[in-house]
């Protein structure tokens, strides 16, 4: 578990034994979490679940808050279970009834058989959408007793019977039968034995009546139809609204919200804001709000309605049927991922034409804005910052890669992604956007994605990214820090140097010039065997083979002081051998001498 910035290890224990004292003396709140997570964890048991959507549910939890596709209120009680099209097979169980609080229950368009439990009349308020499965049984008649029922959409099931008639079927809940052919009574197009056929009553068509100023019958007359028509249009606006909501295709329920949704519905700790909050606060997506663009989309300064500051981050790609609950499920992870060094995702939205993340503003820009675009009276990053961002947002990298599961793996990393806070501390951005843009994918993507002169060459290739490729665009990101520069630069061609700041440096080095490649706005405030240091680090990081780059952890470790110097004699021994065969008069043509030969080990000393 991350601990928040600037809290102590003894704040954190002391924290830790409040919760604990918490769950000792309250046990109201340990029993209805512990009822809640019970009842959904019978559900699972029961179910087949092939494409593990369902692998966070972990019956060890206290409070089922934290699992993907459950949502809770702000009381920690769920209110939301949300697995509309996701395979799922086998049947629901009685202990739902106890989900007291529940209101959304998405089971449609899974291969769901068995009854429907009765159970389910416990329930307050229910917008339960089980269509499209295999279900079989009557209609509960305790679905009637439910006093607020929002929508109960049934069809496309195998049930039978006869529909209930009374309590909260009426012509105000949206409800659907269709589809069912064993099912008879109202809503279905069958009607039960023994009952007098049932047909639509025929439209109200109003007399045609030409009143005169001495034929008050007929102006009475006139008025009483037309209140009669009104009441008839009032009683049936809810039923014709709801055979538009069923026809429209493709069906998209799941996060198809109305901008004026209830905007205090949570994911967990991730808040799901609503369309017309996120306009309101960034001025309809104003360009004078543009923070920056990217890859990805447009990020957007806004101010929520608290006051609070945000960077809304507003998607750009094209949308799929089905995609919805594959996106909540990134989402969720990424904002599973929490440490000081990452960037936390503090909510999203989402409807049928935009996918947009909200994440704290962060104070003080990039690394790169703050390195290249600052303010003519704007102190430059001084040196001391520089190692701090360095080492923050290695770390920030190796929790991505060793401590979430699945790993996250960032695939472009570069000074522009390195966010700095109030204090300068570098927080990593950006993470996981990757594997959300290409949630169709299954496993390895073929799009490379990345920024010119940050992309490692093996990713460039084949298209297959890994953490090494990570290493490769941290590397580079030491060189900005350390020069200034960037990693990419047309402008460099002015001098007959290289585009590549990768190659830029080397060829300094080669040339023994190791003086220019410190940035220029440090104005020798530096000291030199930290800059040789991460330099050397910078390069093994960005070798040409991934097998011989560091792991992100062994890189904290280097930056903290542990291993650097045996990594860098191994690394001069290797680069001895290659230069020597590279020299040897019979040159063998099936050696692959790696990109960083041009550079001779001597060249940098190493730790004093």
């Amino acid at each position: 578990m991350a601990v928040r910035r600037g809290r102590s290890m003894e704040e954190a224990v002391e924290v830790a034994w409040v919760l604990w004292l918490l769950l000792l003396v309250n046990p109201v709140f340990r029993v209805l979490a512990n009822l809640e997570g019970d009842a959904l964890h019978s559900l699972r048991a029961n179910l087949n679940d092939p494409n593990n959507v369902l692998q966070s549910w972990d019956p060890t939890l206290v409070n089922p808050c934290t699992w993907f596709h459950v949502t809770c209120n702000n009381d920690n009680s769920v209110i939301r279970v949300d697995l509309g099209n996701a395979a799922l097979s086998g049947t629901l169980v009685p202990q739902l009834g106890q989900l007291k609080n529940l209101q959304y229950l998405e089971l449609y368009s899974n291969n769901i058989s068995g009854l429907i439990p009765p159970e389910l009349g416990n329930l307050t308020s229910l917008d339960s959408r089980l269509n499209n499965n295999s279900l079989t049984g009557t209609i509960p008649t305790s679905l009637t007793n439910i006093n607020a029922l929002q929508v109960l959409d049934l069809s496309n099931n195998n049930l039978s019977g006869t529909v209930p008639s009374t309590g909260s079927f009426s012509l105000f809940t949206p409800v659907s039968f269709a589809n069912n052919p064993l099912l008879c009574g109202p809503g279905t197009s069958h009607p039960c034995p023994g009952s007098p056929p049932f047909s639509p009553p025929p439209p109200f068509n109003p007399p045609v009546t030409v009143s005169s100023p001495g034929n008050s019958a007929s102006s009475t007359g006139a008025i009483a139809g037309g209140v009669a028509a009104g009441a008839a249009l009032l009683f049936a606006a809810p039923a014709i609204a709801f055979a538009w909501w069923r026809r429209r295709k493709p069906q998209e329920h799941f996060f198809d919200v109305p901008a004026e949704e209830d905007p205090e519905v949570h994911l967990g700790q991730l808040k799901r804001f609503s369309l017309r909050e996120l306009q309101v606060a960034t001025d309809s997506f104003s360009p004078k709000n543009i923070l920056g663009r990217g890859g990805f989309g447009k990020v957007y300064k806004g101010r929520l309605a608290d006051g609070s500051l945000v960077a809304v981050k507003r998607l750009k790609e094209e949308r799929t049927p089905g995609g919805e609950l594959q996106f909540q499920t990134e989402v969720e992870m990424i904002s599973m991922a929490v440490h000081r060094n990452l960037l936390r995702l503090r909510g999203f939205c989402m409807t049928p034409t935009e996918r947009l993340l909200v994440y704290p503003y962060m104070a003080n820009g990039s690394v790169a804005s703050c390195l290249r675009e600052r303010q003519p009276n704007e102190p430059p990053l001084d040196w001391p910052t520089r190692k701090r961002i360095a080492l923050g947002s290695a770390r920030g990298l190796s929790y991505l890669h060793d401590h979430c599961d699945p790993k996250i793996i960032h695939r472009d990393v570069k000074a522009a992604n390195i966010l700095l806070d109030e204090e300068f501390e570098a927080v990593v951005g950006d993470f996981g956007l990757a594997k959300l843009m290409d949630y169709k994918d299954t496993h390895v993507t073929t799009a490379v994605r990345g920024t010119i002169g940050h992309i490692a060459p093996e990713y460039l290739s084949t298209g297959k990214s890994s953490e090494k490729t990570d290493v490769f665009g941290y590397g580079i990101m030491l060189l900005e820090l350390i020069t200034g520069q960037r990693a990419f630069d047309l402008a460099r061609l002015a001098n007959d140097d290289d585009v590549m700041l990768l190659d830029w440096v080397k060829g300094l080095l080669k040339e023994k010039r190791l003086e220019m490649l410190v940035d220029p706005d440090l104005q020798s405030n530096y000291v030199e065997t930290e800059v040789e240091s991460l330099i050397q680090v910078a390069l093994l990081c960005t070798q040409g083979s991934p097998m011989d780059r560091p792991k992100m952890s062994e890189v904290v470790r280097m930056l903290e002081g542990d291993g650097l110097v045996e990594r860098w004699e191994e690394w001069q021994k290797v680069e001895v051998f290659r230069q020597e065969v590279e020299l040897a008069p019979h040159r063998n043509s099936d050696w692959i001498v790696d990109s960083t030969d041009n550079l001779h080990a001597v060249e940098l000393s190493g730790p004093r």
